[in-house]
């Protein structure tokens, strides 16, 4: 029988794809090299091999990129004609709820998968993921840690599982035990690009940016290579350290250079570039035309179906090219959506506010943006990224209190933030110019 670097049954393999395979499942668990070349060298040795075909439909469900997710569903469709064993149609059943917009029930899927098949790697990797994209940090944390206590040390990918679980450490708070597991995890592996980056998501939100910096800087080597998928988000990272800090010419430099020079078309990238974007542009610094060359590229896949989470960043981009029908085709894709999945529900209730806080504020219209933005901040921790991307929305809000003059609430937003992150240069300046605009108030009266 052959079997996988866990131990599970291969349906159709031979021991050349068997190989291809887990030279993929490897790529993937460290997001480096080209997973879907050798599984699809996998696939040509062996056509009937159902968990190769099967990893290819989670890597490019997991993509949020319509031409992706309808080459998902081609091969699920595909898979479904060859015998599975229970374990592999588990994973087929997963993936019908993702590429149908289901991603709670996926996610949920692959937790009883897991509670039944504790050392499927892929299963976990992939609920990690789908529980990321659905900004579910408690499962995050708890997926991992239901089935740690059934890995051992010695086992291939052990150090996997402690890099997802200090990324869900972070995101429910626990610092401490996060960077704890995350420096385990790139001791064990240094390649560990994710593991890696769950420990600078904890400087972040812990507003240790020279900490960061000097963090980013001596692992450089082991998260930068071309054959990286996470290089860009881990840039976009260190980019994050410099602006807090105000080194904004380093930011420059960080976009212009490894963040946006190959004119990625990943849709990972791409958030991360609109995103960098948008927090010059709230410093309050001229990025240029540089708008345009994102805004042109986001149109293969802001479709205001797929995932919106992808089309908020978008519509940033949109609005700094100046592309305002952009704009209103994914706003009306939201409106006139009949489908009763999460993806829709995210767009109608998550991302309509976010979209219409943003662009309100693009167009100075303060008041307007800081009332959708003030009840879109809480209910955006039902879809999409993690703290640190979803904290453009409190920034945004900040600023537009800041702006629109309404001082009570810019006081207040900004000390919330400086109770987070109380030596932040940014946290600071929104204090200070609320107090500045307090001043004439508090002289006429």
């Amino acid at each position: 029988m052959i079997v996988d670097q866990q131990g599970h049954a291969l349906s159709g393999a031979t021991f050349e794809a068997a190989g291809l395979y887990d030279r993929a499942a490897a790529a993937f668990n460290l997001y480096r090299g080209d997973p879907i070349g050798m599984l699809d060298q996998a696939i040509k040795a062996a056509p009937e091999f159902a968990m190769a075909q099967i990893l290819k439909a989670h890597l490019f469900g997991l993509a949020t990129e319509p031409g992706a997710t309808k080459d998902a569903k081609a091969i699920v469709a595909k898979v479904k004609s060859s015998r599975l064993s229970e374990r592999e149609a588990s994973h087929v059943a997963a993936l019908d709820l993702l590429l149908e917009g289901h991603w709670t029930a996926a996610a949920e899927a692959l937790d009883l998968h897991n509670a039944n098949y504790p050392h499927d790697l892929v299963a976990l990797q992939s609920g990690h993921l789908m529980d990321f994209y659905r900004a579910n940090a408690r499962d995050l944390r708890d997926r991992i840690a239901r089935v740690l206590p059934k890995w051992s040390a010695d086992m291939p990918g052990y150090s996997i599982l402690l890099g997802m679980h200090s990324f869900g450490l972070e995101e429910t708070g626990d610092y401490g035990r996060a960077e704890e597991a995350g420096r385990r995890a790139v001791d064990l592996q240094p390649l560990d690009s994710w593991a890696h980056h769950a420990v600078a998501h904890v400087m972040e939100m812990q507003g240790r940016a020279e900490d960061g910096i000097g963090w980013m800087i001596a692992r450089e080597p082991h998260w930068s290579g071309d054959d990286n998928f996470f290089k860009v988000h881990n840039w976009w990272h260190r980019s994050l350290y410099h602006l807090d800090l105000g080194q904004v010419d380093e930011v420059f430099a960080l976009y212009d250079g490894p963040i946006r020079r190959d004119r990625s078309t990943v849709a990972l990238d791409m958030v991360d570039a609109s995103a960098l974007l948008w927090r010059l542009h709230l410093s309050g610094h001229d990025v240029g035309d540089r708008w345009q060359e994102l805004a042109a590229t986001w149109d293969n896949h802001a479709d205001g179906r797929t995932y919106p989470f992808n089309d908020w960043h978008a519509v940033m981009a949109y609005l700094g090219a100046g592309r305002n029908s952009e704009v209103e085709r994914i706003l009306a894709s939201y409106r006139n959506g009949t489908d009763v999945t999460d993806v829709a529900e995210w767009g109608q209730w998550t991302a309509m506010p976010l979209v219409e806080g943003f662009t309100a504020f693009w167009h100075g219209d303060y008041d307007t943006a800081a009332q959708r933005l003030s009840g879109a901040r809480f209910i955006a921790n039902s879809f999409g990224g993690s703290h640190a991307q979803r904290d453009i929305i409190d920034w945004t809000l900040a600023e537009a209190a800041v702006r629109g003059g309404l001082t009570g609430l810019a006081q207040a937003l900004a000390n919330e933030r400086l109770a987070l992150k109380p030596h932040s240069p940014v946290n600071r300046s929104f204090l200070t110019r609320a107090g500045a605009n307090a001043a004439p108030d508090r002289e006429a009266a």
